[in-house]
């Protein structure tokens, strides 16, 4: 596969999560910042290779080849985040570019090697799922931190949002995986909430709320 039939199948993979009963081709124009009738033409080189099933009109759906294709995809990219940040001591908000580049790696002995190297890590450093060999991944009870209940204590699991900039503010406010949360008061305005964070007390907002998730 080239790099360019792996990203399309990775921006395929990570939206059917939310469009499971087909992929929308604008959707995919999107994310990759590209033309429709582009995302047309590999989708045709795609359904050739049996990695999706595409009909004009009705958007795109990933075969069980694609879907295990896409799924080693996302395995060596979370694998590779892992080890940049626990064996190179990069942060979290340094590593998704650099993993975007290693995860084309096409040796799969390399991957199952610095699986082994990491202690098979069953999540990534923003607390995403990393499939296995078999492309299975550990299921997990989590929710928004919006939606947790008052003087309940929670512990942050993982990043809706994992951009650079998120995770830089949070970085700012001391907030990361690990980190212990009690939500004290929510404004029923503007659902501000007001949560005590590794018994200290702050202020979050709900857009910051939607984006971390607790457990």
């Amino acid at each position: 596969m080239t790099t360019s039939e792996e990203n399309y199948l990775k921006v395929i993979y990570h939206l059917s999560q939310v469009s499971p009963k087909g992929v929308n081709t604008n959707a995919i124009a999107g994310m990759l910042e590209t033309k429709a009738s582009s995302v047309t033409d590999m989708l045709k080189k795609l359904s050739d290779k049996d990695l999706v099933s595409y009909q004009k009109y009705q958007g795109v759906t990933l075969t069980e080849n694609g879907f295990l294709s896409a799924k080693m995809i996302v395995r060596k990219h979370r694998l590779w985040e892992v080890f940049l940040v626990e064996k190179l001591q990069f942060s979290w908000d340094e590593v998704h570019e650099i993993a975007e580049e290693l995860e084309h790696i096409q040796s799969m002995a390399l991957i199952d090697k610095l699986d082994a190297f990491l202690g098979y890590p069953d999540f990534d450093p923003h607390g995403d799922p990393i499939p296995n060999r078999q492309g299975e991944i550990k299921k997990t009870s989590k929710l928004l931190l919006s939606e947790a209940e008052l003087n309940q204590e929670y512990h942050c699991v993982g990043v809706k949002d994992s951009t650079s900039e998120f995770l830089k503010y949070l970085d700012k406010q001391k907030i990361a995986l690990g980190s212990v949360f009690k939500v004290i008061e929510k404004e029923s305005f503007d659902d501000t909430l007001t949560v005590e964070i590794n018994a200290q007390e702050k202020i979050i907002s709900n857009k910051i709320a939607n984006n971390l998730y607790v457990q």
